[in-house]
This record gives structure tokens, C-alpha cells and sequence, in this order.
């Protein structure tokens, strides 16, 4: 079946998935960094005369929300480059990128859902924050993850040329 999965889509899932999740994981331990420094760090406080609504209210993570799509355009198509350098693709490559792209954008809006709406935590939203509040913030950051492989399959293909003009040169 996997294989079956390979060959439509283009993607090794098992090396998309390391990718993936290193990268969740990194952004989303990035982001709660910044919120511990701001708070830590910056001694951003949170005003007791106001009541904590929502996470906006929260000074120190309030600060962040627009810095979290750079974390992402940044991040994720390195790791979409570091997946291209490994699996090495050689034919459909846009294909296999418009997949990883889609692949990659859906399991997070999944995850997403899960982990920061619908399971509660200290760092739990509602529906209505992670979705509604959040703007833009959450549509630029999906729309970020979407376009990474194709950020990352530009760089690959440039490492390819560049080093088969190193070849050349030898």
C-alpha cells in the first residue's frame, strides 16, 4: 500500500513525516520561546486590572502572533529542502511538491484542531481564538506551510545545477 501511496503522489512518507514533525515541533517550540522571553526576559506582564479573556489578552504571547508566519516561512522550507536532498526526486517534481505542499498544510490544520482547540491546556484556544482571532496570523502561516516544499524544491533544483556545474569544472 505504501508503495502504492508513493507512486501516485511522489512522496516517501516516512521521510515527509520526519520532516514534518521536526518542523511542527520546532516552530512550535520557537513560538513558545518567544512568549517566555517576552515574559521572562522583557518582563512583559500581564496587567492584573484586566481579566484574561482570551490568549490575546496574555501581553507576552500577544506580542508574538506576528512573528509566528515568519517562523514558518523560514523554517519549513528548509525542511522541505532537507526532504528533497534526501529522498532526491527525478521525475514529476512539481507534482510531488503540489502534494507535499497540500499533504503538509492538511495534517497540520488537523493537528491543529486537535492539539490547540479541541484537547485542553494552559495553552488552549476556542474555536472562535484559533480561528476567528487569529487573523490573519493562522491563514498566513497555512498558506506558509503550503508553499514551503515549493520554496524548498527552488533551492533543491538550484543545488542540483549549481553542482552539475561543479562537475563540469573538474
Amino acid at each position: 500500500m505504501e508503495n502504492n501511496l508513493k507512486e501516485k503522489s511522489g512522496i516517501n512518507w516516512k521521510i515527509s513525516m520526519l520532516w514534518f514533525w521536526i518542523s511542527y515541533m520546532l516552530v512550535t517550540l520557537i513560538g513558545i520561546g518567544h512568549t517566555c522571553f517576552n515574559w521572562l526576559v522583557l518582563k512583559m506582564e500581564i496587567d492584573p486590572n484586566i481579566p484574561v479573556k482570551t490568549m490575546y489578552d496574555i501581553l507576552p504571547y500577544a506580542a508574538t502572533v506576528p512573528f509566528h508566519p515568519l517562523y514558518n516561512i523560514i523554517l519549513w522550507p528548509l525542511f522541505a529542502f532537507l526532504y528533497y536532498k534526501m529522498v532526491k526526486p527525478i521525475k514529476n517534481y512539481w507534482k510531488t511538491t503540489l502534494n507535499l505542499g497540500l499533504s503538509w498544510v492538511i495534517i497540520t490544520i488537523i493537528f491543529d484542531l486537535v492539539a490547540w482547540v479541541l484537547i485542553h491546556h494552559p495553552w488552549a484556544m476556542t474555536w472562535k481564538e484559533m480561528y476567528l482571532d487569529y487573523q490573519p496570523w493562522i491563514t498566513l502561516i497555512y498558506i506558509s506551510i503550503f508553499i514551503s516544499p515549493f520554496i524548498g524544491m527552488v533551492f533543491y533544483l538550484k543545488s542540483i545545477i549549481y553542482n552539475m556545474g561543479l562537475e563540469k569544472s573538474k
